[in-house]
């Protein structure tokens, strides 16, 4: 073997019964219907690939848009849940456990099959990947891809639930499918929100500024993870809560204290303004179960240096306001109303605004990542894998072995390097204290700042 990937196997994974049913895709489906999510799962033992795709065929029937395909009928993004399938692949890796996680940010890492999201949009490409790598010394890395207009995170991890349950022999989780995204929103939201639609339309000038942002992402922008430890964290929560005067989440401290520690190093003293996804189904009290991107975002001012304590405490007033005042998913129908359902393709996220360094936030925490098992095996890894790197786009999920916290960041390469310094370190690990005890795998990943 090489350290290149060796194609080992392939397969297509079908639900033994296809439903043939559609959904209807809503505004939020289709606005991130050209992007695909990423992740890794990271295992210390050899996965039985035979039980792997058996598990994930039942799964598959649970859920079935994971195994369909898009088309576009009058205008409207629909689910076709034919039961086309999706691809597993199966490679040797000539690296080991900690060598592949250590690799996991970089744009080649070859550890996960990005779904090719613009092109699923016309039919005959899979909504969902799986990538097996049988590394060196026994472990496996478990590289998922899925197509963003079939759901958010949620709704990931409601297929990995399945999928685990199929694989241990459980019983599988109840979920619900919606069958019209907006149908189902008008329902349930509000009848009003904050009025400030999530996404805009930029002028020419800005279409051919992002457009380059994009072409020189990969050359441009690096990923950079930092491990926030238990104790390392509790100091910190600790600190800002006696400094802001309130009670606030770890999530609250890590982003607001992250974000600052990044723009000191970057010497950046003006004030940018910071966009957080928000999963609308806790605060509208609606089954965790239903499948879709029930997403919102909180849009709020991050401050000069030296006050993460007063960015954490914004970001926690405006969460717990967060059904009442920021809610916006109406607001985006009415600006698409009155520009015109054609210039959808023409719009770009608010929280898309290299220029302005506006970071976007995804708090992937407490949604269950690591409750996962395969034939007994669980995970002591998982991480986002970036397929395009835009810069100022972060994530928070648990850490190594389900344990503190891993904050992963896409920066511009310069300021990525600031970070792994020992400038970066000191900046960002201000609470870890020399007798902190970190996860043995924590410790093997080169390259972790």
């Amino acid at each position: 073997m090489s350290a290149w990937p060796q194609l080992r196997g392939s397969r297509t994974v079908r639900p033994g019964t296809a439903t043939a049913g559609v959904v209807r895709c809503g505004l939020m489906d289709t606005m991130l219907a050209d992007l695909a999510v990423s992740v890794v799962y990271f295992f210390a033992e050899t996965l039985d690939e035979e039980r792997l795709a058996a598990g994930l065929a039942l799964a598959l029937e649970r859920l079935p848009v994971f195994g369909g395909r898009l088309r576009t009928v009058d205008g409207v993004l629909e689910i076709v849940c034919d039961g086309a399938g999706v691809p597993m692949d199966s490679y040797d890796v000539d690296e080991t456990l900690a060598e592949a996680m250590g690799r996991v940010t970089l744009p080649r890492a070859e550890l996960v099959d990005h779904v090719a999201a613009a092109q699923a949009r016309t039919g005959g490409h899979p909504l969902l990947t799986v990538r097996i790598s049988r590394l060196a010394d026994g472990g496996t890395a478990l590289g998922i891809s899925w197509h963003h207009a079939v759901g958010d995170m949620q709704s990931f991890v409601q297929l990995l639930r399945a999928w685990s349950a199929a694989v241990e022999g459980g019983r599988l989780p109840e979920v619900e499918i919606v069958q019209d995204h907006d149908a189902y929103l008008d329902r349930v939201l509000p009848a009003e929100d904050c009025g400030r639609p999530g996404f805009r339309l930029p002028d020419p000038e800005e279409v051919a500024f992002l457009g380059r942002e994009v072409a020189v992402a990969a050359r441009a922008n690096r990923s950079v993870q930092v491990y926030f430890g238990e104790a390392e964290t509790d100091r910190m929560k600790q600190a800002f809560i006696t400094a802001a005067g309130r009670k606030l989440s770890a999530s609250d401290v890590i982003c607001a204290h992250a974000i600052s520690a990044i723009r000191e190093l970057d010497e950046d003293k003006e004030a940018r303004e910071l966009t957080v996804p928000v999963n609308v189904r806790r605060p509208l009290d609606l089954p965790a179960t239903v499948i879709g991107n029930l997403l919102s975002e909180i849009h709020l001012s991050c401050p000069g240096q030296g006050a993460p304590e007063l960015l954490a405490a914004g970001l926690r007033e405006a969460i717990e306001d967060f059904a009442g005042s920021h809610l916006n998913l109406r607001a985006n129908l009415r600006f698409l109303e009155a520009i015109g359902r054609d210039r959808l393709g023409d719009c770009v996220p608010l929280g898309f605004d290299p220029a302005q360094r506006r970071f976007t936030f995804s708090n992937w925490s407490r949604f269950g990542a690591y409750e996962v098992s395969f034939g007994g095996v669980r995970p002591v890894f998982f991480s986002p894998a970036a397929n395009l790197q835009l810069p100022w786009v972060s994530w928070l999920v648990e850490g190594f072995e389900n344990t503190g916290s891993l904050f992963t960041a896409v920066l511009p390469a310069r300021l990525a390097g600031r970070l792994r310094s020992p400038e970066g370190y000191a900046a960002l690990h201000r609470f870890r204290e020399p007798g902190d005890v970190l996860p043995a795998a924590a410790e093997a990943v080169r390259k972790l700042a």
